[in-house]
């Protein structure tokens, strides 16, 4: 899906709750990336994501429920949580990069982000 021919270089940022997403925009912002928290594990709107944002790049942040609830205990049982992916499997196949972050740190994938948005020449926004 990257479009580099698109006016705004938004990074679309989707996953289940704990996945790493906010963690991710704020570290993404730091080093000048323009990018978003689309909520789409909320949304009954498939393609929520791009009606809304329509990102550049759409970066897919994976977690398992064992690992969520570890990081961030929240009311939310294992049906809800599956209900979270299943909203967010559209945004899944369509993502540009995929990350699974179970065993990985902050650090690591915020690395594996930047060194994609490198190799796709998608450069942070001058401050």
């Amino acid at each position: 899906m990257i479009n580099n021919v698109q006016k705004n270089n938004l990074i679309g940022i989707v996953g289940p709750c704990s996945a790493g997403k906010s963690t991710l925009i704020g570290r993404l912002k730091e080093l000048g990336y323009s990018c978003r928290h689309i909520a789409q594990d909320h949304s009954y709107v498939p393609d929520m994501w791009q009606r809304l944002v329509n990102p550049i790049v759409l970066i897919y942040l994976d977690v398992s429920y064992k690992v969520s609830m570890n990081r961030r205990p929240l009311n939310l049982n294992r049906a809800e949580f599956d209900e979270q992916k299943n909203r967010l499997k559209h945004a899944f196949q369509n993502a540009d990069l995929s990350i699974q972050t179970d065993k990985l740190t902050s650090d690591e994938v915020q690395n594996l982000v930047v060194k994609f948005l490198k190799k796709h020449n998608i450069q942070p926004q001058v401050l």
